[in-house]
């Protein structure tokens, strides 16, 4: 399901403000050259969450799902000087390609890019997270979410992708095992009183997260 009409996002595009040159040459190159490229956050979507980083200004934050590196580098724009972000990815692939794209940003020095599984990472980073952005494999994404609140500053924000997945979850009954994972992830973040939240229908959904 087409959730938000190309003519949209091309709108939306036009009255965001500009991709820095950087982020420019992954996109590009991403949708030049990978297959999953639409899994990038893209140019309205990377300037919201820069913006939201921007805003927070964390010194520490942590995501799930490097992908080429797009996202972690409009997320490092907010970082105060002595921040880092640490990225976690699963796959060797993408994850040498981010390498590579983070060693020509001007925040290298403040990205640290962890290769194998989120679960097994997570609990060794000891760190107080001031932002955290969720976009690996959607059936773990309960799971991450228990691990990460309590590391989590009151405060502070979790950001999760994807949560309209598609428009999948929209359907009755929902049939695909990501988006019963995602709709499942909805309905237990929205049971819980520890959070506010708010779901925005940025790209393929949107769910902020503050501890409170």
């Amino acid at each position: 399901m087409e959730l938000i009409s190309d003519a949209v996002s091309d709108y939306a595009g036009k009255f965001t403000s500009e991709e820095p040159a950087d982020l420019k040459h992954i996109a590009a190159w991403t949708t030049a050259h990978h297959p999953q490229f639409h899994m990038l956050s893209g140019h309205v979507q990377g300037r919201f969450l820069a913006m939201i980083s921007r805003l927070i200004q964390p010194k520490y934050i942590l995501e799930l799902g490097t992908f080429t590196g797009y996202s972690a580098l409009c997320l490092a724009e907010g970082l105060i000087p002595g921040g880092q972000l640490h990225t976690i990815e699963l796959r060797d692939e993408e994850a040498d390609v981010a390498k590579k794209n983070f060693s020509l940003s001007a925040r290298a020095d403040q990205i640290i890019l962890h290769r194998g599984e989120a679960a097994a990472i997570i609990p060794i980073l000891p760190f107080e997270w001031d932002l955290v952005f969720i976009d690996a494999d959607k059936t773990g994404y309960i799971d991450y979410y228990e691990l990460l609140l309590p590391r989590l500053r009151k405060g502070g924000l979790i950001l999760a992708d994807n949560v309209l997945f598609h428009g999948e979850v929209l359907e009755s009954p929902i049939k695909g095992k990501n988006a019963k994972a995602v709709h499942a992830f909805n309905e237990h973040v929205m049971k819980d009183d520890r959070v506010e939240k708010v779901m925005l229908t940025v790209r393929d959904g949107l769910q902020l997260l503050q501890k409170k």
